[in-house]
């Protein structure tokens, strides 16, 4: 993608982190963030949140259950945006997939969309782990791409017994 965001350096202790909460939420979707110094292109910080999908509040998927949706409570979210404006923003906002696929699907696509659909709602990358009972399958990162007006997927992560 020639105009796709090159993917932000996620270090293994990072990723291993995210892994661990999605399994402390299985077989519930987990959420949360990833952040680091607004100058360069990593992540050091975990953030994880509160999956309040079963309060009904979903977006678009208020049907769905915490198996297979989520959405970030108020003041985590709250929390998220002023991050932007600090010295180590969000950069990297991650969910799980308790089926096993590491994907973006067409709800994670709305959500993550600006309403009028011009670009995303975070100026963050987005990062999926695809869980099973016995084991992270995979993990995908998604950026927003201006040329494809929409998501690109722009690494892959093996998955691993957890």
């Amino acid at each position: 993608m020639a105009n796709a965001p090159a993917p932000l350096n996620i270090p293994a202790e990072v990723l291993a982190e995210v892994y661990r909460e999605a399994r402390r939420a299985f077989p519930f979707e987990c959420c949360g963030w990833l952040a680091g110094p607004a100058a360069g292109p990593v992540v050091n910080a975990v953030r994880s949140c509160e999956n309040a999908q079963d309060s009904g509040t979903h977006p678009t998927q208020a049907e769905r259950g915490a198996e297979t949706a989520y959405v970030i409570t108020g003041s985590d979210l709250l929390a998220l945006n002023h991050s932007l404006d600090s010295d180590t923003p969000a950069k990297v906002i991650f969910h799980s997939h308790p089926n096993g696929g590491a994907y973006f699907s067409p709800t994670d696509r709305e959500v993550a969309t600006s309403p009028w659909g011009d670009g995303p709602a975070y100026p963050v990358q987005q990062l999926v782990v695809g869980i099973t009972e016995t084991r992270v399958e995979a993990a995908a990162l998604f950026a927003w791409s201006d040329e494809e007006e929409g998501f690109v997927e722009i690494a892959r992560y093996a998955g691993e017994a957890v």
